[in-house]
């Protein structure tokens, strides 16, 4: 066996390895320090943080009494309050018995209603916390488009190209520029190989050339997709699909729709260079405009313009606004997602387990930092709405038992409650074989 033919496997391996425990570990960290902080505000006495679980590797003891621990196997982590039997805060009946009342107080299970509700929910929110912050400093260092349109950095492509950085964009292709974007007229833009831009430079009105402002070129490869696993990388410009020239974006998506999964032959330039790569389109389900999903043919990749749009600063608070919506876009396509797998609209392989998240991971921290950090916060988003379930052993699971308390005037039996955690911890761990199941066998 040649090893060293091997090495770049291995070395992508160790890469995926590393920039998944990297985001679990982030995320993981700000999710339970939630439930710490809240809990020693409300008065619960932390006496583990742990990240990881397993064998400890480094443990320090802080002047409050808590344990902050790293262990070896970083696959999550927990908080572990007095009183706790174990990590989903199981109550040690004996340990609380032999408190005193004043002690029991600072137990996860004598503490009051609202200050274990609150420390309880903290986690969730923590990541939705996270989220907006990881999104609103990604809009805050990009900014917003500046208008009028004006172009900034070109991308060196095989066309012909008289526009200039600065350039503001009046007309292409003979339809006039309309204040809301480019987007708006880009069903009524020629599809040909040059366009006459008229644009204004240095005060002056000028006719310049370029390509069709959405050329196919590859702005991002999805993870997993067709095009990912054959190569195809960001900033490649694929110039003709089956022999067919491709001048606009839209042309390559119709010979997508159109192979129906079948084998497609497309030219790519990549840095001066003409490449041929053949791949075969994936069945996907997107979400549609009309809400639900619609199941169609896709290759993963994204487009955009062919040049960088000048930027200008964004206000913090619009750059807030627009993290939250963000938020709120993932949380409702996800929670969409999931009841449309349930009644069976969509396939349940849109479920990732460990090893798609991870292969995700890898692929998104290899398309540069800015995209990782999105991820990040995507998949803090996720993990906060997974653990508002109303599922035993999750947050959401103790908030539900909380709610029943508050009704009721007292918390459910100690019996009932090992039951329902059994049976929790039972569902848990067959959602997650059977998404492990999706990562090895899903198409």
């Amino acid at each position: 066996m040649d090893i060293l033919a091997l090495a770049p496997d291995l070395g992508g391996l160790l890469y995926t390895i590393a920039s998944f425990v990297v985001a679990l570990i982030i995320i993981v960290a700000v999710h339970e320090y939630g439930h710490y902080i809240v809990g020693r505000w409300g008065g619960i006495k932390a006496e583990v943080f742990s990240l990881g679980f397993g064998p400890v590797l480094f443990s320090r003891v802080d002047k409050r009494g808590t344990r902050w621990q790293i262990a070896a196997l970083p696959l999550g982590g927990y908080v572990k309050f007095l009183g706790d039997s174990d990590a989903a805060s199981g109550k040690d009946a004996a340990a609380i018995g032999q408190l005193s009342e004043n002690d029991r107080r600072h137990t996860m299970h004598g503490a009051p209603l609202w200050a274990r509700a609150a420390t309880v929910a903290a986690g969730p929110i923590f990541n939705f916390i996270l989220t907006i912050a990881i999104f609103t400093g990604v809009i805050l260092w990009e900014g917003q488009t500046k208008e009028p349109l004006t172009i900034g950095h070109i991308q060196d492509l095989p066309a012909t190209i008289t526009l200039q950085s600065g350039d503001q964009i009046v007309s292409v292709g003979g339809i006039t520029m309309p204040e809301d974007g480019l987007n708006t007229i880009r069903a009524q833009i020629p599809v040909q190989a040059d366009l006459e831009y008229e644009v204004l430079r240095d005060g002056q009105t000028v006719t310049a050339v370029g390509p069709h402002p959405y050329l196919p070129l590859v702005e991002q490869v999805s993870p997993r997709s067709a095009a990912y696993e054959a190569g195809i990388r960001p900033g490649d410009v694929i110039t003709a699909a089956d022999g067919v020239p491709m001048y606009a974006f839209s042309q390559l998506i119709d010979v997508v729709k159109a192979a129906e999964g079948n084998p497609i032959s497309l030219s790519v330039w990549r840095d001066g260079q003409d490449l041929t790569i053949d791949l075969s389109a994936k069945r996907v389900d997107e979400p549609s405009a009309e809400g639900g999903f619609q199941t169609v043919w896709r290759i993963g990749v994204v487009g955009g313009l062919f040049f960088d749009a000048a930027k200008e600063p964004v206000g913090v608070l619009q750059a807030i606004g627009a993290g939250a919506a963000q938020l709120w876009f993932l949380i409702e396509g996800s929670v969409s997602g999931l009841w449309h797998m349930i009644t069976g609209a969509i396939s349940t392989c849109n479920m990732s387990g460990p090893v798609g998240i991870a292969e995700v991971s890898g692929a998104m921290a290899s398309q540069g930092a800015q995209n990782f950090i999105w991820f990040i916060g995507s998949l803090s988003a996720a993990v906060g709405l997974l653990n508002l379930f109303p599922v035993p052993v999750l947050d959401g699971g103790h908030l539900v038992f909380f709610a029943y308390e508050a009704v009721a005037g007292k918390p459910p039996s100690d019996k009932v409650l090992r039951a329902l955690m059994a049976g929790g911890l039972a569902l848990i761990l067959s959602l997650m074989v059977f998404a492990l199941g999706n990562d090895l066998f899903c198409p």
